[in-house]
């Protein structure tokens, strides 16, 4: 039992591949249907959510958290998904959510720049300037979120366990050497990395509960333990511990929190830093 992450750029059979892939090896496909649950769970539209795990993220969004909150519901339901096994992922950032899981194979596909712009004037009527540009642009946005939340770049192939060139090779070909590379004792799932999956499934489950109500730093599930790191008024921490205490244990899994809050900067302290990053 095992997980696949395929991530590729457009027009590089990626679909292709995944689909079957999971026809061979009789897992589940899935892409899409992330982002239509996270949209019906959530009650976003999925044009946002789109856009949120592919647009680069502008300046103000690195400010108002503006991708953050939709990015941790979209991870809930993806590790929500592949938590049982026997699933082929092709959506957006997979290789960036399951990173951290023993068992998960991830796969890079790519294809010859030239092929990909023939393939986008045809699908979309357009002339090879335009193609090229389209492509690019797509690109470097995937590359520059990449960056901004994970600073990591989607094309560095250490992120992957292969990446395969989709140029000689046929979709059979590929699909080969993944069954192949997939039945390795090394992606097969222990009971350890199953912890470590569980541990991630809890922790996405949190995140997406207080993403939208605290400035979260940083979250941690083990053994069923929360721990919380957030941004507020140091005096509110009983209060928050136990405002959060009883959100969270109404997930099954987690029996207890620990709350620590991280001190808002002090006017004195916000006055400081403004001279210093002006030269006062």
């Amino acid at each position: 039992m095992s997980i696949i992450t395929i991530s590729r750029g457009s027009y590089s059979r990626g679909k292709e591949v995944a689909e079957e892939l999971a026809r061979r090896l009789g897992y589940k496909c899935i892409s899409r249907e992330i982002l239509l649950e996270v949209s019906d769970k959530f009650h976003i539209p999925e044009i946002k959510l789109v856009r949120a795990i592919h647009d680069a993220p502008s300046i103000l969004d690195r400010f108002t958290h503006g991708k953050e909150m939709y990015v941790a519901f979209i991870r809930d339901v993806l590790l929500q998904q592949v938590k049982d096994d026997n699933v082929v992922y092709h959506g957006l950032a997979g290789h960036f959510f399951l990173q951290q899981i023993p068992h998960v194979l991830k796969v890079r596909i790519i294809s010859d720049l030239e092929d990909r712009v023939k393939e986008e004037m045809k699908r979309e009527g357009i002339n090879e300037e335009e193609a090229r540009y389209v492509i690019k642009k797509d690109d470097d946005e995937r590359r520059r979120w990449g960056m901004h939340l994970y600073g990591a770049d989607t094309w560095d192939s250490s992120l992957y366990d292969i990446v395969l060139h989709v140029r000689t090779m046929k979709v059979e070909d590929v699909v080969d050497i993944l069954v192949n590379a997939v039945r390795l004792s090394c992606f097969k799932t222990t009971p350890e990395s199953q912890q470590i999956l569980d541990n991630l499934v809890l922790t996405s489950q949190v995140h997406s509960m207080l993403v939208n109500q605290f400035e979260v730093v940083n979250i941690t599930v083990k053994d069923g333990v929360a721990f919380i790191d957030l941004k507020a008024d140091q005096a509110q921490e009983q209060a928050l511990a136990d405002r959060i205490g009883e959100m969270i244990k109404k997930i099954p899994g987690i029996t207890d929190s620990r709350i620590h809050v991280i001190p808002l900067p002090t006017a004195s302290a916000l006055h400081s830093a403004y001279k210093i990053l002006h030269f006062d």
